[in-house]
């Protein structure tokens, strides 16, 4: 199966994610009313940039969530890029299906790769931004030979598999290390952190180096969604000014 991306839309969606002096918010769709996802979007107005899709298959974790159809429909409801998190045991089985349906970023566990490099490439080749995941037991010496590969990497900062869990304190002190090895790599990947991410500990992470903050439950579970994406942006934005 091949993949033929490309046009207006496609373009304004990589746009999104090659912005380097913008962070990104990506609320989480686990949290969302998974009976009106497209809703749920919708009623966040314009004050997010990227939407998380949290892939669940069972094995790796014990969640079962979207399939690619689920992605597709959705990638048909909404004009921001979807960032596709593939918590999966056979990703390379899967990559061309999730990359048809619609996915701008496609993240891979680093845990279960037997050829990263290699499904970092395809990933490539189907018109995708590459990314890699760390769970946060999971060292940074894991993708030290992998930076040139990359788009970006994602640092769990709970332990995957169910959405409201409190985020781990010491994921602060691989988030700065990490930004201290990308930058020494001189290679342009994002930082996304995931889990656990409040108000209260966003500017934190922002500032500790992340530029891709996935919220789930605090836009999601709260009285006014759109009210809590908005301060979420306003925050990671205010701190990324003072970098």
């Amino acid at each position: 199966m091949s993949v033929t991306r490309g046009g207006i839309k496609d373009d304004m969606k990589r746009a999104v994610f090659l912005d380097r002096t913008r962070k990104l918010l990506c609320p989480s769709i686990l949290s969302s009313d998974l009976a009106d996802i497209a809703g749920s979007l919708k009623g966040l107005e314009n004050n997010y940039d990227m939407v998380h899709c949290d892939v669940m298959d069972g094995h790796y974790v014990p969640n079962l969530t979207f399939g690619p159809p689920v992605i597709a429909a959705l990638s048909r409801h909404t004009d921001k890029p979807l960032d596709v998190h593939l918590m999966v045991t056979n990703p390379d089985d899967l990559l061309e299906r999730y990359a048809e349906a619609g996915a701008t970023t496609l993240v891979v566990h680093v845990e279960v790769l037997n050829h990263a490099q290699r499904t970092l490439f395809r990933i490539r080749e189907l018109g995708c931004f590459a990314g890699i995941s760390l769970n946060p037991s999971t060292p940074l010496e894991t993708i030290k030979w992998l930076l040139p590969d990359l788009d970006m990497l994602l640092l769990m900062s709970v332990n995957p598999g169910f959405s409201g869990q409190s985020f781990i304190p010491q994921v602060l002190l691989k988030i700065e290390e990490a930004k201290r090895m990308i930058d020494e790599s001189g290679y342009p990947i994002r930082i996304q952190v995931d889990g656990g991410i409040t108000t209260d500990n966003a500017a934190s992470i922002v500032r500790a180096g992340a530029d891709m903050i996935v919220a789930g439950s605090a836009v999601f579970d709260t009285p006014s969604p759109k009210d809590a994406a908005t301060e979420l942006s306003h925050i990671i934005r205010t701190a990324s000014l003072r970098l």
